[in-house]
């Protein structure tokens, strides 16, 4: 993606020392100020637009791939796209308001990759409802109870990663393999997005979308396509969940741990970065309530921001530190007027040409597939480990309904239990 963060630090690191483990501090954000004390709202209003379009467009079609992967019908689909951007948006302006801080959410884009590899679940729809109300509870608990941090705190980073690179690999072929079967819808949505990648990366999603949107409409427009003016308006379609040991096993505990490793924990990074201490526990209650209400209507998994993140927090926003959290705000704001353009936007994608929407969703995560291979590999000693997590994800194994992400993680760790105790039996 555009603005992938390279989540090449270790969990541990991260949680230790940023206020992971901590409630909502009472102290203010950074205070450096610019010379002018009625600096101008300009600035973060812009960025926070800015942060929703470039976080809305860069993703949704992975969103929308992951949800009909697990049984999502179109309208499912549309109202779990609706039920995560309302979710999150309402989260970004509760917590940037309370905190006076840029904390941004998203849904989890890695998660939603998760689900495309995973495909349809013992129970179908229902069992994978049930599977995101399962992540929410434990985003929830996550913030409630230390431990789980600390638990999440001993999963190898390589490890985890690895397991991302391999969910993502069939889904950044897809591109590559659509060139064959339709050149002529899929090659210039590959030009567009090459171009901007060289002359305005952040842009080049969504600029890939805007002329993948270019081809559905010319594809309509020459092939007679009905498309139904009731699915431009959009409408939440409740799904009551069903519960499932493969779908929790297989499902809800790879897709909460995506989740943590590659979105909460990259995102606490990020504004450490810059300089802000993140209100961890508030974030979890937020995201994990915020997860569990909007799985009912097609919602996987909310989040802190990690891509788009450093829109909101960085000098974008403005020279002001203090006032970035207004960024954020509007950011929230632009998301819910975003919401209103789901069901639309689904709506034109179902009466897309095969192979279309993967290519996009493929684009749009190869920035992450490159960060998630550079940190999986990084220490030498991880690597076989790695490789083996790496291998067993983008397998697509399937084990006692059980899916691929869940026996990579497994058999990774395994591995490296193995290779760790032959060590002190060779030195002896």
């Amino acid at each position: 993606m555009p603005l992938a963060f390279n989540p090449t630090f270790t969990v541990t690191s991260s949680i230790q020392g940023s206020g992971i483990l901590d409630p909502m501090p009472s102290v203010s954000p950074p205070t450096t100020r610019s010379h002018s004390s009625r600096e101008t709202l300009g600035p973060p209003v812009t960025a926070g637009i800015v942060t929703a379009l470039v976080g809305f467009t860069s993703s949704f079609a992975v969103v929308l791939a992951g949800l009909q992967a697990v049984g999502a019908n179109q309208a499912q689909a549309s109202s779990g796209l609706l039920a995560l951007t309302l979710t999150f948006g309402l989260g970004i302006l509760w917590l940037a308001w309370r905190s006076r801080m840029p904390v941004t959410l998203a849904w989890s884009t890695p998660g939603a990759a998760l689900l495309a590899s995973a495909g349809m679940v013992d129970g179908g729809w229902p069992a994978a409802v049930g599977a995101f109300l399962i992540v929410g509870v434990l985003i929830v608990l996550t913030g409630l109870l230390p431990v789980l941090g600390r638990l999440m705190a001993k999963i190898p980073t390589a490890l985890a990663q690895a397991m991302l690179a391999g969910v993502l690999l069939p889904l950044c072929l897809a591109p590559f393999k659509s060139l064959g079967s339709a050149p002529m819808f899929i090659a210039p949505v590959v030009l567009s997005w090459v171009v901007l990648m060289k002359f305005a990366p952040r842009w080049s999603v969504p600029a890939s979308l805007l002329v993948a949107l270019a081809v559905i409409g010319f594809h309509i427009v020459s092939n007679g396509v009905h498309v139904p003016v009731d699915g431009l308006l959009p409408r939440l379609e409740w799904t009551t969940p069903g519960f499932t040991v493969e779908a929790a096993v297989g499902l809800a505990l790879p897709l909460f741990i995506v989740t943590m490793a590659s979105q909460n924990i990259p995102g606490v990074a990020v504004l450490k970065s810059f300089g802000y201490t993140t209100p961890w526990r508030s974030s979890m209650l937020v995201t994990g309530a915020g997860t569990m209400a909007g799985a009912p209507f097609g919602g996987h998994a909310i989040n802190l921001a990690a891509l788009s993140a450093a829109l909101a927090a960085g000098e974008e926003a403005g020279k002001d530190q203090s006032r970035r959290w207004i960024a954020a705000f509007v950011s929230g704001i632009a998301y819910l007027v975003l919401a209103a353009a789901s069901a639309a936007l689904v709506t034109l994608v179902a009466a897309a040409p095969s192979g279309l929407l993967e290519a996009v969703a493929g684009l749009a995560l190869l920035g992450t597939l490159a960060s998630s291979i550079s940190s999986a590999l990084a220490t030498a000693e991880e690597r076989i480990p790695a490789c083996i997590t790496f291998l067993l994800a983008a397998s697509g194994l399937s084990f006692a309904g059980v899916g691929a992400a869940f026996w990579a993680l497994a058999g990774g760790l395994l591995v490296r239990w193995m290779l760790k105790t032959r060590e002190p039996l060779q030195q002896s």
